[in-house]
């Protein structure tokens, strides 16, 4: 009985120490995006967006593109109206960091700042006015010596469709001919 309780002691010690190191301390991690303004763009043509995002201090995220299967990578799933194409998402390379918990192998991580690119495209059927764009980052965020559950970060952001813009043409009263 007392190899079994012995056993059981050991497996809650073991539990309750991966649990410690799973939560946050005084300083959670995070991820922020800065304030994006609204993108104008005129319906048929693209326009860039950049989303500026920020990894607090002490911490670090997988890249987009991470090492291992295992690792959960940074991703960015955005939700655009019907007419609305988002094209060219493009993530910045990350940076191969070793870390305590793994000194010999290298992580492809973002820290500090980094930007996410894409385009956006309204159709040429679409309505000039404002629309809504919607989505998250979902990220898991580490310090140097733990992994903390996976979070989502909401990203929003308005784009101004504009009309098409109006081309010179020809006055079809003209004759195309020279006149003499």
């Amino acid at each position: 009985m007392k190899l079994w309780h012995k056993a059981a002691v050991t497996s809650i010690a073991l539990i309750t120490s991966l649990a410690l190191a799973q939560a946050p301390g005084s300083k959670a991690p995070s991820v922020s995006l800065a304030p994006i303004d609204p993108i104008t763009v005129t319906r048929g043509q693209a326009g860039a967006v950049r989303l500026h995002f920020r990894v607090a201090r002490g911490f670090h995220v997988n890249s987009n593109t991470p090492k291992s299967e295992f690792l959960i990578p940074t991703t960015l799933k955005m939700d655009a109206p019907t007419d609305i194409a988002l094209t060219k998402l493009t993530y910045p390379d990350g940076t191969d960091m070793s870390f305590p918990f793994a000194p010999d192998e290298k992580l492809n991580v973002y820290s500090g700042d980094f930007t996410v690119t894409m385009n956006v495209r309204p159709l040429h059927t679409v309505q000039p006015g404002k629309y809504a764009i919607h989505g998250e980052l979902k990220y898991q965020a580490c310090d140097n010596a733990a992994c903390y559950p996976p979070k989502k970060l909401p990203v929003n952001f308005d784009v101004k469709v504009l009309k098409n813009a109006t081309t010179g043409g020809k006055n079809p009263a003209q004759s195309p001919h020279a006149h003499r």
